[in-house]
């Protein structure tokens, strides 16, 4: 059997934008919790919530912007990034997400590439000063026009000068929106070259919003903790949007993510659902304190952003009380999810696959070389096609060209096998594959093996140069609180009998903590990087 196949027509696509449907939400549910900003304490119904993001709306009005204008959010999360994404998306306004971690050539670049008028920023987080990097930038931006510290002065004087714009005009506008208009563009961290400006429509993202949480059977009855990044669609798309799609109360347990403050949280407001990355729930369950925190409520939630460790989705099961819990996959280009595990799934399914096809969309796994349709059991490009797919990256037709085909199947880049149930494996990235002698060897099999070693916390694979065979494998390890760091040898000893030779480790590195990007992505070539430099390679 051809490794392709079609989800289901049901339940339907929501054919309207985010701002009305925010409206419908308000209107369903208007006196139930919709936002919680733990660190502050501020709490917002669905009424106050709309009246909120209408305030902000009328505000970015009476500033001038227009339909298709460019607004940015530079920011950690926090209440008035989610007040900010819907405010826009009732007036027609495209959000440009700026990952909190960029320096000033990065955001420069985004400003400039998007064209953004207006910016929307705190003047400080952790290490980062943005009002300085704003000012050291000033030259070089000339599209922006102005500037709001959300944590100063500027953004209740932005909200204020709305006052004289009517809900008429408010209302026109919203009128004047289309699902297909483009609404988002997301900047995706390239390994190479500047980032690619990823373009969603409101139909692109409310939509899959909306189907990721009916996967995991959320409602107006459920508590979300988003500790994932709101700058990414995981954050702002199967968070929020997800939320307030089924009028589930979002939780904001931090501006940034903490372990023990995201499982204090949980405790405190009675989270039934629960977002993270793999590194997020490795750093919760091992926490020293994790036990201290009753998680009763929990009940399902997502992991997901990379590959998942079997051992940690059945902690999540047992540990953690989330017998629903979903994995779910997906690329920024596909607003983000694809393929997903559902909650009457099998724990077999559950715990070791990335689950099967959505809704409304369809997977193959192609030949890299030919794009040729695999059968079902051999590795290939996983690709996908449907509503989901962005419009295209912000002003580059050649780059769209190359990622989207003439059929309009996205290219992932990423190796994929689709079981003869439809269930899928994601087994690393074309570029991340090593090829050692001219055998193909993918970093996560030999990632889940190792992750098994009882004194291993987290594991991450790469090739390093060998002057005999081209690559040979190296295994990054954590170890585990009190454990003492394992020798080449061990790791050897461990992996013989189970890896076949060519898959066993010619180096190991013991690390402290792993290079990740802001979403919790562990950055694999500033670890080859860094490994080969360290073993002078």
């Amino acid at each position: 059997m051809k490794a392709y196949a079609k989800g289901e027509a049901e339940p339907a696509l929501l054919e309207e934008t985010i701002g009305a449907n925010l409206e419908r939400t308000a209107a369903r549910f208007g006196d139930r919790e919709a936002l919680v900003e733990a660190a502050s304490g501020r709490r917002w119904t669905w009424n106050q919530f709309n009246d909120d993001v209408n305030a902000l709306a009328k505000g970015l009005l009476a500033a001038g912007l227009e339909p298709g204008d460019r607004l940015g959010i530079w920011a950690p999360n926090c209440a008035e990034w989610t007040l900010t994404q819907f405010a826009t998306a009732k007036i027609g306004v495209i959000l440009v997400n700026v990952n909190p971690a960029y320096r000033t050539h990065e955001y420069a670049y985004a400003v400039n590439h998007s064209q953004m008028r207006m910016l929307i920023t705190v003047t400080e987080f952790k290490t980062s000063n943005y009002r300085a990097m704003v000012e050291a930038t000033r030259a070089d931006t000339e599209s922006l026009q102005r500037v709001v510290f959300l944590d100063t002065g500027d953004w209740a004087q932005l909200v204020d000068s709305g006052a004289g714009i009517s809900d008429g005009a408010l209302a026109e506008r919203l009128a004047a929106t289309d699902p297909g208009d483009a609404i988002n563009i997301q900047y995706t961290s390239g390994t190479t070259g500047y980032p690619k400006g990823a373009v969603l429509s409101h139909r692109n993202i409310l939509n899959n919003g909306n189907q990721v949480t009916g996967m995991i059977n959320l409602t107006e009855e459920d508590r979300l903790c988003i500790p994932v990044p709101f700058y990414h669609c995981f954050g702002m798309v199967m968070g929020n949007l997800g939320c307030v799609s089924r009028g589930t109360t979002m939780v904001i347990p931090a501006p940034g993510f903490d372990p023990e403050t995201t499982l204090k949280v949980v405790a405190e407001e009675q989270c039934t659902g629960l977002y993270g990355v793999p590194t997020m729930f490795i750093a919760m369950q091992n926490h020293p304190n994790f036990a201290n925190y009753n998680l009763d409520a929990l009940r399902t939630g997502i992991m997901a952003g990379s590959i998942c460790p079997v051992e940690v989705m059945r902690r999540c099961v047992q540990d953690m009380g989330m017998s629903d819990v979903s994995i779910a996959y997906g690329m920024t280009e596909t607003s983000p999810v694809s393929c997903q595990t559902r909650a009457d799934d099998d724990f077999e399914r559950r715990t070791a696959t990335i689950g099967r096809v959505h809704p409304h969309v369809e997977i193959k796994v192609v030949d890299p070389a030919t794009g040729e349709t695999l059968e079902r059991g051999e590795t290939g490009e996983y690709c996908t096609r449907g509503y989901s797919v962005m419009l295209g990256y912000w002003n580059d037709e050649e780059k769209t060209k190359a990622a989207i085909d003439e059929e309009g199947w996205m290219h992932t880049g990423d190796l994929a096998v689709m079981r003869e149930d439809g269930y899928c494996n994601i087994v690393g990235r074309i570029k991340d594959m090593v090829i050692r002698g001219g055998e193909n060897i993918y970093p996560a099999e030999i990632e889940e093996f190792l992750f098994r070693h009882p004194d291993i916390e987290d594991v991450s694979v790469i090739g390093v140069p060998d002057e005999k065979y081209g690559e040979v494998i190296c295994a990054c390890i954590r170890m585990k609180a009190g454990r003492a760091p394992l020798s080449v040898e061990a790791i050897r000893e461990y992996s013989t009998g189970h890896l076949a030779h060519y898959k066993i480790p010619a180096y190991v590195q013991i690390l402290d903590e792993f290079p990740t990007t802001v979403t919790g992505k562990i950055r694999k070539n500033q670890l080859r990087e860094d490994a080969a430099a360290q073993l002078e390679l």
